[in-house]
């Protein structure tokens, strides 16, 4: 073994009552070794990374690798940094528990045998699939922080387009949400913007084209390593009512997809009722191949993204974000499959709602 150093962290600030979290995911983790007859696993990509870290954060450039991976043994969990990390992540990012090895900049993450010593982990790849099983269901700490980042994404939402006018050019309203998405504490992924006349692109990253009479804005903001993705549309003057009209029917589609959202139902299922609902309700049957659809989320925008060959199945306690689309139409919020049915994460009791079978959904703010 020829590691640098190794140490074993005390709480960090922020990390009380998250134990009993750490202690049921590496439950879920060991389980999944044991089906793998595994006696180590090495947890390499962000997202699997972040949900067992509680939502610690591993990555300095967002567009970049982790700068840490961790091998979970029967014994203990043991992370790797490289120096130039180790005490950020020891300090401000990590749980209690770990075992931390640091190697040099230049080192291997992956290189086990050099920081750790002789072992054979299961690289995370091979085990994809029930690792993504493992962290479905939220636990009750993660359901609480989910929640306050879907509602604070929510509010920002509606404190910067309640203050939009048609002149305000699509990188002035982005520029405005990610400084906003930023103050909470969050890392702003995906900001779109766009106005009638970007309308017909289902990613419209943003311009210097004014918004005109009508817009959308798009956020995907990620804090503890979950991700909120909200959408919300706003209107400067009387709706036309055509516009009404397509707009009621795109929820209809939500509503779908919604009731079809059901335990044991396998993702390509729900998005073949998604792609029938198109037609049912007005829009072309081909509306579902131009944009996907969303899927299960958490802890990666979509995890995975619903596609025809998806058999994930649903279950309790899992959130997710659906966005069906039209030209000129798009719903999407982050919501939570209950005992009750869907509960809404991201909503603001200040943007105007209406019931679409029994689920408030946003209208569009007409200024």
């Amino acid at each position: 073994m020829s590691e640098l150093s190794t140490a074993t962290r005390s709480p960090g600030p922020g990390q009380d009552g998250r134990t009993a979290d750490r202690i049921a995911k590496r439950q879920r983790v060991l389980r999944v070794m044991d089906d793998a007859g595994a006696d180590s696993l090495l947890l390499t990509s962000v997202t699997a990374l972040s949900w067992y870290l509680d939502g610690g954060r591993v990555q300095v450039s967002l567009a970049g690798d982790p700068v840490a991976a961790l091998l979970v043994t029967r014994e203990t969990d043991h992370l790797v940094t490289f120096s130039n990390e180790a005490a950020r992540l020891r300090d401000e990012e990590l749980p209690a528990g770990l075992e931390i090895h640091e190697i040099p900049w230049f080192g291997s993450l992956t290189d086990v045998g050099n920081w750790y010593g002789p072992a054979s982990p299961v690289p995370e790849a091979e085990l994809a699939r029930p690792l993504r099983d493992a962290r479905r269901s939220l636990l009750p700490g993660e359901r609480q922080r989910y929640a306050a980042l879907c509602a604070e994404t929510a509010a920002l939402l509606t404190d910067v387009l309640t203050a939009a006018r048609p002149d305000l050019t699509e990188r002035e309203l982005s520029s405005q949400l990610a400084e906003r998405v930023a103050g909470i504490g969050a890392d702003p992924l995906v900001v779109l913007a766009n106005g009638p006349s970007r309308a017909g692109y289902r990613h419209p990253l943003p311009t210097d084209t004014p918004l005109g009479r009508r817009a959308m804005a798009v956020v995907c903001a990620r804090r503890d390593g979950l991700i909120s993705n909200v959408t919300r549309w706003v209107r400067f003057g009387n709706a036309s009512g055509r516009e009404l009209d397509a707009e009621a029917r795109i929820r209809e589609v939500e509503a779908d997809a919604f009731a079809a959202t059901v335990p044991g139902a396998e993702l390509k299922g729900v998005l073949a009722g998604i792609a029938r609902s198109y037609g049912r309700h007005g829009f072309g049957a081909d509306q579902w191949l131009l944009h996907h659809q969303g899927g299960p989320a958490g802890y990666a925008g979509r995890d995975p993204r619903a596609t025809p060959a998806a058999d994930d199945t649903v279950v309790l306690g899992q959130a997710f974000a659906w966005n069906p689309s039209a030209p000129g139409v798009k719903v999407e919020d982050t919501v939570l499959l209950t005992g009750q049915g869907m509960q809404v994460l991201s909503s603001d009791p200040r943007w105007p709602a209406e019931a679409v079978h029994g689920v408030q959904r946003p209208l569009t703010l007409e200024l």
